[in-house]
């Protein structure tokens, strides 16, 4: 994935993180916090994206959920027609999941992710729009 990474944890986050990423004129990757499918929900971060891109449909996005070291909630999340997943697992069971993932058209990432955080950040904003731009 090209674009840059920033953990969203709530619909404010992904409001802060797109209005960032359109200020800056680029796309964004919005990834859910580590494990995330496993105590939200798929359908949770689903309608996360889905509201966060009907406010902003002029922004590029790629949502990104992190499924743990959990098999089942990549395929779940395949099924519900998420188009990037994170997993944490066994290499021999990434490369199963990669398989079905590359043949339902979505993405599985596997190795570390470099993202900002935004429930790491004091000024959420600022720590946004300075990593989306570079500065």
């Amino acid at each position: 994935m090209k674009e840059k990474a920033v953990i969203v944890h709530c619909l404010e986050d992904a409001r802060i993180a797109l209005a960032a990423a359109e200020a800056a004129g680029c796309g964004v990757v919005l990834a859910s916090a580590p494990g995330a499918a496993g105590y939200a929900g798929v359908l949770w971060f689903r309608e996360l994206l889905r509201a966060a891109q009907a406010e902003r449909p002029g922004v590029e996005v790629i949502g990104l959920l992190d499924c743990g070291d959990k098999p089942g909630l990549v395929l779940a999340a395949l099924g519900q027609g998420l188009p990037a997943l994170r997993f944490t697992g066994p290499r021999r069971v990434a490369a199963r999941l990669a398989g079905i993932c590359d043949g339902e058209g979505a993405a599985l990432v596997t190795g570390p992710l470099k993202a900002l955080d935004l429930g790491a950040e004091a000024a959420p904003e600022i720590a946004c729009r300075d990593w989306l731009s570079g500065a």
